[in-house]
């Protein structure tokens, strides 16, 4: 029986390993190869060390546009932030029989298509869209307002599509918190403030960090979503990469774009568990702390 399970773990974790080495590890080494190498207008690549590349990536022109698409990433970030939080405490004073079937409603809509969804967002914010037309017909403005392919537009949409991936980092570290230690607060005189600033924050850190790690580096990288309702005016990181790859066909600069992404996940990463680290020094919670 133990030999069983012995060759049981060993062919799983073998298989597991080998499509991680073969789709993950692999490519990724191929990219960071890519990124010292020489750009050939004939051939993409020509297998002479480079750092082409990466002068590129610390150009100032690039540094600024970098800036631009992290603190809409991070804008992004925010405004999830600020639904999702709220959104999960109310989730959580409900029976907890209803929960299940809320967080099933607010993502089944996510199901459909990202594209397909965006071009309802077009619509929405269109010059003869939804919103325009509904503000016209009430009598709040004149004429219709440039809504569309603008960087609201492309917050808005980033939001949109990502906020379902704060929700639900944010709900599984508020569901695993100890309800007994907001009633122990409360009888040592805490108001509701104090209850969420020294116990719900610090305990939930984790999850709030782990949701915005899930929408930060995406936000940086739907290049579909600056395309279509930034109308290219408006690039993120990830539209860099793709012209690079696709129209620029300068490979060096893309892959040393794509390191560079892989470097700001493992630093997100790196906040991940230090937030952890801090969530768990912070469990034993007295009232010298009220």
């Amino acid at each position: 029986m133990n030999m069983q399970i012995n060759q049981f773990r060993f062919w799983a974790i073998g298989l597991a390993t080998s499509w991680l080495a073969l789709f993950v590890l692999v490519p990724s080494l191929m990219v960071l190869v890519t990124s010292f190498l020489t750009r050939d207008p004939d051939f993409l690549i020509r297998f002479e060390f480079s750092l082409d590349g990466w002068r590129s990536v610390f150009d100032p022109s690039f540094i600024s546009l970098l800036w631009d698409s992290l603190s809409m990433a991070l804008i992004t970030a925010c405004i999830c932030l600020a639904i999702a939080y709220p959104f999960v405490m109310c989730l959580m004073s409900l029976p907890s029989k209803w929960r299940p079937i809320i967080l099933f409603l607010l993502i089944v809509p996510f199901w459909t298509n990202s594209l397909v969804r965006i071009y309802a967002i077009q619509y929405l914010l269109g010059k003869k869209g939804l919103i325009n037309d509904a503000m016209l017909g009430i009598g709040l403005i004149d004429k219709p307002l440039d809504l569309l392919y603008t960087p609201f537009a492309v917050i808005f949409g980033l939001s949109y599509i990502l906020l379902p991936f704060m929700i639900l980092p944010i709900y599984s570290a508020m569901e695993k918190l100890d309800l007994r230690l907001l009633d122990a607060a409360k009888d040592l005189g805490a108001n509701a403030a104090q209850r969420l600033w020294r116990i719900t924050l610090p305990l939930t850190l984790p999850g709030i960090v782990a949701g915005s790690l899930m929408v930060i580096l995406p936000a940086m990288g739907m290049f579909f979503v600056a395309d279509l309702l930034g109308g290219s005016k408006h690039a993120l990181l990830g539209n860099v990469i793709k012209n690079q790859f696709i129209q620029t066909r300068d490979w060096p600069f893309g892959a040393a774009l794509s390191v560079l992404m892989i470097i700001l996940l493992s630093f997100m990463l790196w906040l991940y568990y230090r937030a952890t680290k801090l969530s768990n020094r912070q469990g034993g919670i007295n009232d010298s702390d009220f």
